[in-house]
């Protein structure tokens, strides 16, 4: 039971990190109407493969700050100073990301499978995640850093990932979408979130000082 609910943690995880629309999850189903759902799902195999390893260095990297608490003090004070430079990047700094995504030529179902892990692997965004979501839950009392939980996360984490891809590949239509995505500046929303993320750190900090 204790495994199922740290698969069930990691599942939730996430699909809530994930169930924007953002690059990964538009392209999956762009892959879905120009070749076919096959391909597309070996895409979102190959995201939810680089969301396994990622989740597993995030979740590892947690427990070795969970045994070490002076250094979390630190680290709240350099995660609120990124986070803040990428909310002033992506609110002032980043283009504007409302154009047509690029049109590419078909490709083979194993480009696409490596293609989906490439692209993952460079969006570190998982990793820090799953750093604060585990570290939060542990002062709490809802995580433990063994290594089943551990486990159970990553694998849950992974499950997450590929089926709110598999929603966008079974449901979702860009060229439908595409006006509405077109009058929306993604760059907005990931700022939004990152500023949340600060002011939660900010206020973590004073209540400790």
């Amino acid at each position: 039971m204790v495994f199922i609910y740290y698969l069930f943690f990691g599942m939730i995880g996430a699909i809530l990190a994930t169930f924007l629309p953002g690059l990964l999850n538009m392209y999956s189903a762009k892959i879905s109407m120009n070749e076919g759902r096959k391909k597309a799902f070996l895409f979102a195999a190959g995201i939810s493969l680089a969301v396994f390893i990622e989740t597993l260095i995030g979740l590892v990297f947690a427990r070795y700050l969970d045994r070490n608490p002076d250094i979390i003090a630190l680290l709240q004070k350099v995660v609120l100073g990124v986070f803040v430079s990428i909310t002033i990047y992506f609110f002032f700094v980043a283009k504007d990301v409302r154009k047509e995504p690029m049109k590419d030529k078909n490709h083979s179902k194993t480009n696409r499978f490596f293609l989906g892990f490439f692209l993952s692997s460079i969006n570190f965004l998982p990793i820090p995640f799953w750093v604060y979501m585990s570290i939060t839950f542990s002062s709490f009392g809802w995580f433990t850093f063994t290594n089943l939980n551990i486990l159970g996360t990553v694998i849950g984490s992974s499950i997450g990932t590929f089926v709110v891809m598999g929603v966008y590949i079974w449901f979702f239509r860009p060229k439908e979408n595409q006006r509405k995505l077109n009058n929306f500046n993604m760059n907005y929303l990931i700022g939004s979130v990152t500023a949340i993320i600060s002011v939660i750190t900010l206020i973590k900090i004073i209540n400790n000082m």
